[in-house]
């Protein structure tokens, strides 16, 4: 995959070519493996949005975010795990059901129909 590297204001991303925008469903998900990380990308069609997220819930330590379903709690993004409904914020990743949670969020851009992950290193 193609990794461009672009630094934004004070953190250095690398871009990582994920997919093709059709390869994610409207408002689902689809799990991509960059540098060997499974990370969760959501295509959020209902809000004109795009997020990425670890794909790993710590809840139990399972690989299912790119699974669970999306919507929103008040105006915040969110995503629940499949097996046990914790519920994360898309923006930041922070859990929205259990304070002692949390999960890593990555920029993500579409550029003339691919769709690209940022990663900081």
């Amino acid at each position: 995959m193609e990794a461009v590297a672009i630094k934004s204001t004070d953190k250095e991303l690398t871009w990582h070519l994920a997919c093709h925008v059709d390869d994610v469903p409207a408002n689902g998900g689809a799990c991509v493996l960059i540098e060997g990380r499974q990370i969760a990308l959501f295509n959020f069609a209902r809000r004109g949005e795009w997020y990425a997220t670890d794909n790993e819930c710590p809840h139990r330590q399972q690989m299912a975010l790119a699974r669970g379903m999306i919507g929103s709690q008040g105006d915040e993004p969110k995503v629940a795990c499949p097996f046990h409904k914790k519920t994360f914020s898309l923006t930041d990743g922070r859990c929205l059901s259990d304070e002692g949670y949390q999960i890593n969020t990555y920029p993500v851009e579409v550029r003339v129909g691919l769709v690209y992950i940022g990663l900081e290193g």
